[in-house]
């Protein structure tokens, strides 16, 4: 399940679908999209070799920064001009994994490993050595040797033939790495931040998935047995392999998951193509969402319970682990991406660093404390890397509040590098700075030409700062195992945070922010009858203003530009244009003025979409209520004509049906459905409400945010397996609903043995 995009020509012998390795050029995407994507083009064939591997400012900026020692340089530059070498990853979970990759080392390698060419033995693949249980593999074969010999032919369409189904995935090497370091468990809600086209979040849902066969198989062959029927051996995983899954499960959900995996991203295309990548792993523990990394929305939870004569307090989801694999200037990527030797100049990463430390930030806020982000990028450059986790550090209130975890001990095979603690800055006319006083000087003496873009932030902390020990952070360079370049940062929340103003200078005391007034009105009780009581009590805490201090929004923000701090800036778009193809997934929503929408003053958190999905049923304030959804009205032809004019597209609602739903019954009488199945998470996607064609599974978490944020505004891009499909029969006896392929891994267990499972 993989786009149709061209390979780059060094790989066109493994046709095994396009990833994030093979779209090149140097990215502006923004605010959400995630990093070494291009920005939707066709890539176009070009001979590696060819091209010439030269760019002077690219090579002085990297030789000044003494990013390697010296012995070492000249091994780090020429295997920057090397082709990268073939990767790939067996998927699913280790049930399904295992088997296809002892299939290859037990048929494919022996037959690669007996051809000689010039007298010596070919190179086969081999396993990467610090990823777990061999299942990423990489290869280093010459093309003009692959092509020789029959035995490739058939490797290859090895490859080809599990890729379709699902069971391995192309994937560069280093962008394994951030996922490894997130240290998932079963039951953990995790976040993808700029998730397409989808490598890594494939990678977080088979680990939020973790030991979970074994689990279902578990309790199944249990339930079998107190009912005294006969259970066959099970060996399709080893004890120890079963005992490690089952004692680290989560057992609360009849051994399913109740883990959650929100994959976002800023473009609504790519979102698709994340949710084409996606749909293979048949989760229903997974939610696609389309938006602005860096203000992404708040989800609200059922509220809980309360005692008679209390009042309803909101719930926000937190999350235990988020990945910020945000957009970067690519440089990391010249062994796979030949534009880097064109195109590379310093004002891509100058350009950058206010989104990546905004999407960080983000992240931080929405962590649960004890929670881990993962911030990592392609780029080698500092700006980009370290400057950004320094920033992102100091404005959530230092070391105290977020920690720089110590990953050394992590993939003790992987070699790697200690971050920076100190580096240059270079302007968009190849000068270098040492420091930020010395920017100051020059733009007091000779103006600001060459400077606009450097911020005090890109310089490395002072010893006026907090110490930040950012030697724990992590470099991944291409000489040291064959790799492309990448950097990963972990880091832990050890409290709460209030984020202080972007604009404001490092040493300035912490101030107000419009995320803490929205976190305050939040913690406030409400009784839900008017929704637009959180607007009106933000803008009694922060009125919107304007530099001098008058009322209303100034010039500048109607402009879509930046404005001083103490502004309302929640809604202005972001100084970087996101490029064409982000266009539709980053207009503004309007200020509270412009509103003539009901439903966008129905809207909960006012950092989302415009305009928002239909609007739903008002449910129970303490839970969503699936026994007794009511089917809605088609959406009203002024909304379609809202969306049209804003250029939206319209994504149908999501509506759970009840359990006692006719077909459901049908359902679960036909093929003899366990009652430890449950009924509560089907849904269908319509207006109405009605099952037309499809049926689709939801997990239990994933049914509450769906449910209650149906009117909040959140644009929900996918969500849900598909289970059933309606087929035309005539039979009395023949159910109506066929179980969907998809969904079928999902059910199988719980079928009754009379339909043969």
């Amino acid at each position: 399940m993989r786009t149709e995009l061209p390979l780059p020509h060094s790989v066109s012998w493994v046709n095994v679908g396009a990833t994030e390795s093979d779209r090149g050029g140097f990215r502006a995407r923004g605010r959400g999209g995630g990093g070494r994507r291009g920005g939707g083009q066709r890539s176009i064939r070009t001979d590696y070799s060819e091209v010439p591997k030269a760019n002077e400012l690219f090579e002085k900026y990297y030789n000044e920064l003494g990013i390697v020692e010296d012995a070492e340089k000249d091994d780090f530059w020429n295997t920057l001009k090397r082709e990268l070498p073939n990767s790939f990853r067996f998927t699913g979970s280790k049930g399904q994994a295992l088997p296809v990759q002892q299939l290859l080392k037990d048929r494919y390698i022996p037959e690669i490993t007996s051809i000689k060419y010039d007298g010596e033995l070919v190179d086969p693949p081999t396993a990467i050595p610090w990823f777990p249980d061999q299942l990423a593999w990489q290869m280093t074969t010459p093309k003009n040797v692959v092509r020789k010999f029959p035995p490739f032919k058939s490797f290859q369409q090895f490859l080809v033939s599990e890729t379709s189904v699902g069971n391995i995935s192309r994937q560069e090497v280093v962008s394994m790495i951030p996922p490894l370091l997130m240290d998932i468990k079963p039951g953990m809600t995790v976040l993808d931040l700029c998730a397409a086209p989808g490598s890594k979040a494939a990678q977080l849902i088979e680990m939020v998935h973790g030991g979970e066969e074994v689990r279902t198989r578990t309790v199944v062959r249990k339930m079998k047995v107190d009912e005294g029927r006969e259970v066959s051996p099970d060996s399709e995983l080893t004890q120890e392999q079963m005992k490690v899954e089952v004692e680290s499960g989560d057992w609360s959900d009849d051994g399913r998951t109740t883990g959650l995996l929100i994959a976002n991203d800023a473009d609504y295309k790519r979102a698709h193509m994340l949710i084409h990548q996606m749909k293979r792993l048949n989760s229903p523990n997974l939610i696609v969402t389309n938006h602005d990394a860096t203000m992404f929305p708040s989800i609200k939870l059922p509220s809980e319970p309360v005692k008679e004569g209390g009042q309803t307090r909101n719930r926000y989801l937190k999350f235990d682990r988020i990945l910020a694999d945000v957009p970067c200037s690519g440089d990391g990527t010249s062994r796979k991406n030949v534009n880097v030797w064109k195109d590379w100049n310093p004002g891509n990463a100058l350009g950058l660093f206010s989104t990546q430390l905004r999407i960080l930030v983000r992240a931080l806020q929405m962590l649960k404390v004890g929670g881990r982000v993962v911030y990592s990028t392609c780029s080698m450059n500092p700006i980009e890397n370290e400057a950004v986790v320094a920033a992102a550090i100091s404005r959530c209130g230092g070391m105290s509040k977020v920690d720089v975890r110590d990953c050394s001990g992590d993939l003790p095979k992987l070699k790697r590098r200690q971050g920076l603690t100190s580096w240059k800055v270079m302007d968009k006319q190849g000068r270098t700075w040492r420091s930020w006083q010395e920017v100051e000087e020059e733009k007091a003496k000779n103006g600001e030409e060459g400077l606009g873009r450097l911020s005090e932030f890109m310089f490395p902390p002072t010893e006026m700062d907090i110490a930040i020990p950012l030697d724990r952070c992590m470099r991944v360079y291409g000489h040291l195992q064959d790799t492309g370049g990448f950097f990963i940062t972990v880091l832990e929340k050890k409290t709460e945070i209030k984020a202080r103003p972007e604009a404001e200078a490092k040493q300035a005391e912490p101030q107000t922010s419009i995320v803490d007034f929205m976190n305050k009105i939040e913690a406030e009780p409400t009784n839900g009858t008017n929704p637009v009581e959180k607007t009106k009590a933000l803008d009694d805490l922060a009125p919107l203003s304007t530099n001098d201090g008058s009322e209303g929004v100034s010039a500048a923000a109607r402009q879509n530009k930046e404005v001083a701090p103490g502004t309302f800036t929640t809604a202005i778009k972001r100084e970087r244009d996101a490029g064409a193809d982000a266009e539709m997934s980053n207009k503004r929503p309007k200020f509270r003025e412009e509103v003539d929408d009901p439903a966008l003053q129905g809207s909960e958190d006012r950092h989302v979409h415009y305009p928002p999905p239909p609007p739903a049923p008002v449910l129970s304030a303490t839970r969503p209520d699936t026994t007794s959804l009511p089917s809605l009205p088609a959406p009203l032809n002024g909304n379609n004509a809202q969306l049209k004019r804003n250029k939206q597209p319209y994504e149908e609602p999501f509506k759970y049906l009840s359990p006692t739903h006719p077909d459901l019954d049908s359902i679960t009488t036909f093929y003899t459905l366990s009652s430890h199945f449950p009924r509560d998470r089907f849904m269908v996607r319509n207006a109405t409400g009605t099952p037309l064609k499809t049926i689709y599974y939801t997990s239990a978490l994933a049914r509450d945010i769906l449910v209650t944020n149906a009117n909040s505004g959140i644009k929900f891009v996918h969500c849900g397996v598909k289970m059933f499909v309606k087929q035309d029969v005539q039979a009395a006896d023949v159910c109506r609903w066929r179980i969907q392929s998809e969904g079928l891994p999902v059910l199988e267990a719980w079928v009754g043995e009379s339909r043969g499972c």
